[in-house]
């Protein structure tokens, strides 16, 4: 019976190790980056840096659940109206439906995870803030 079992272990056996090296890289906001971790219709793993003063466009999914962590620096993350402000090695559940928003608004870049289950490109819908 172990020997059935092999052929399945090696299977479930992960690739390389991935970091912001091997990667595959990009860029939005025209100064902010993104390394896919994992890229996976079921889930997706998102390093990302905003430099100071960056931010992304409100927005929810409609799908996906994501969340965020900090690694180093401060994010500021507006979601459903309420405005946290995460510190590195704290993060924050924004569910489907949930009108948010990443920015920096430190001095100094912040970098973080963004986890989404599922993959949020193509989940995307604008929502600008209410007056």
């Amino acid at each position: 019976m172990t020997i059935l079992l092999l052929p399945l272990l090696l299977a479930a056996a992960p690739d390389a190790p991935i970091d912001r090296t091997n990667a595959e890289h990009y860029v939005w906001g025209g100064s902010n980056d993104g390394w896919h971790l994992v890229k996976r219709d079921e889930m997706s793993v998102i390093q990302e840096r905003i430099v100071p003063g960056g931010a992304e466009v409100r927005h929810y999914h409609q799908r996906a659940r994501q969340f965020f962590y900090v690694l180093s620096g401060e994010l500021t993350l507006e979601a459903g109206g309420v405005t946290h402000v995460l510190k590195a090695g704290q993060g924050l559940e924004v569910p489907p439906g949930v009108p948010h928003r990443a920015q920096n608004s430190s001095g100094a870049p912040v970098d973080f995870l963004v986890n989404s289950t599922p993959k949020s490109h193509g989940d995307r819908v604008d929502a600008p803030a209410e007056k």
